[in-house]
């Protein structure tokens, strides 16, 4: 199976290329799933129903979260109506949406997709180690799916490099977001899990992680709230993550980094037609 995870989408400069770009990625990388991060898709905060609409039909199969899940309040009341929309799953018990879902793919195919949100310098929310384990108990691969990918949505990467050891044969691929700065990083690790640190973001790199830089740089220096943030209006650049799964067993056979755009370099795994 061949997955693509983009990285967080910001502002309309990472929607942009999002859109620009993914249809064309779809065909050339002739790819099985596609997932994208859109926390970030809406200005720089949280993501829209009408914005989720212009990712499914650009090519994604699955949209996830992270900490602005609910910047926008309309996401409160859309997300329940959304199976293909998910946030951590380790917010606690009443939270609205889901954390996980299910995916049939087709041809007899279901990739299992799961989220969940890292607690160092983030919001103190549940345990993501237990409740990623829980969640793969019942959701194993080549049993309930044929690949998962697992989503960390953190801010420090001994974290996210725990989690992914921690995951390690259980998951096709677990990757970070958040940090919007792509890692080099990406491997396969001894149990056969892909892993990346960050995929980086989908926005425009003239920025300080996707804003317009005058604002966070006179933050840094006289550290006094100022401008609001906003996002950097930019060309932007897609950031992704491509993984190729072994069929006999749904852990990875491959990882490469994809970048398409603008300021940073370019990647693009070669990849024979399926």
């Amino acid at each position: 199976m061949r997955i693509l995870y983009c990285g967080d989408i910001v502002g309309r400069s990472g929607r942009d290329a999002v859109i620009k770009h993914l249809p064309d990625l779809r065909d050339r990388l002739s790819l099985d799933f596609v997932a994208v991060n859109g926390e970030n898709a809406a200005h720089g905060f949280g993501i829209t129903a009408d914005i989720c609409k212009q990712v499914y039909n650009a090519g994604a199969d699955c949209i996830l979260l992270g900490n602005h899940a609910w910047d926008q309040r309309e996401i409160i009341g859309y997300i329940d109506s959304d199976p293909r929309l998910i946030r951590p799953i380790n917010y606690p018990p009443g939270t609205p949406g889901r954390g996980e879902t299910l995916i049939d793919i087709g041809c007899g195919r279901k990739v299992y997709v799961l989220q969940v949100m890292a607690r160092l310098f983030m919001d103190p929310l549940d345990d993501p180690f237990a409740a990623a384990a829980a969640a793969l108990a019942t959701n194993r691969l080549k049993q309930e799916a044929d690949a998962i990918l697992v989503d960390m949505h953190g801010e420090a990467t001994s974290e996210k490099m725990s989690f992914g050891h921690f995951l390690d044969g259980r998951a096709s691929l677990v990757a970070g977001t958040h940090t919007h700065v792509p890692t080099a990083d990406a491997q396969i690790l001894d149990g056969g899990t892909a892993y990346i640190t960050d995929v980086g973001m989908c926005g425009d790199y003239d920025s300080v992680i996707g804003m317009k830089k005058a604002a966070p740089i006179d933050r840094f220096r006289r550290k006094m709230p100022g401008e609001r943030l906003g996002p950097a209006t930019g060309d932007g650049t897609l950031c992704a993550v491509y993984v190729e799964t072994d069929d006999a067993t749904g852990l990875a056979a491959r990882i490469a980094p994809v970048r398409v755009g603008p300021r940073l370099a370019n990647a693009m795994p070669d990849v024979a037609a399926a």
